[in-house]
């Protein structure tokens, strides 16, 4: 019977507060904050369209593509977004992310005193696009790579935090 309670314990929504700081309440709230602004900062639904962040060995990337392959506006949209976010992110401006997240993503502070050392190339793709980010900086890479998990965290995304080679 105790090990049965001790089961329940640890896999109640309450063993998650204490073990994340969070009531699921104030979770719930955070992620649909940061939904809201994201929709509005990048003019994309978030219902219309998926991101996904990939560790790579040389940096990584972020994809969005739309959820309908049919949703051109929704595709082109994506497109403008990510080729205006590579052009802010090379200039080492990243106040979108800042104000999406309300907070200073980890890995910022580096990726803007590295912005040198770091590429940012947009891609077109057949339902939106993507961003590779690439560098041979090790300290660069590794703040990529912190800014990467934490969007992969913050927009729940589920996608693998570890890295993974070139594609």
């Amino acid at each position: 019977m105790k090990t049965l309670l001790l089961l329940v314990a640890l896999t109640s929504p309450i063993f998650d507060w204490v073990q994340n700081g969070q009531h699921p309440q104030i979770a719930d709230s955070y992620a649909n904050a940061v939904d809201a602004r994201g929709d509005h900062a990048m003019g994309i639904s978030h219902q219309r369209a998926t991101h996904h962040f990939k560790l790579l060995i040389s940096g990584g990337e972020i994809e969005i593509t739309a959820k309908d392959a049919a949703d051109i506006a929704t595709r082109d949209e994506i497109r403008a977004h990510l080729a205006h976010i590579a052009q802010l992110f090379a200039a080492g401006d990243f106040e979108i992310p800042m104000f999406i997240h309300d907070q200073v993503p980890p890995g910022v502070p580096v990726m803007k005193a590295k912005k040198a050392a770091i590429s940012y190339v947009f891609e077109p793709m057949p339902t939106g696009g993507k961003i590779a980010i690439s560098t041979g900086d090790p300290e660069a890479q590794r703040a990529i790579h912190a800014f990467l998990r934490f969007q992969i965290d913050d927009h729940r995304t589920g996608d693998s935090k570890l890295v993974g080679p070139p594609t």
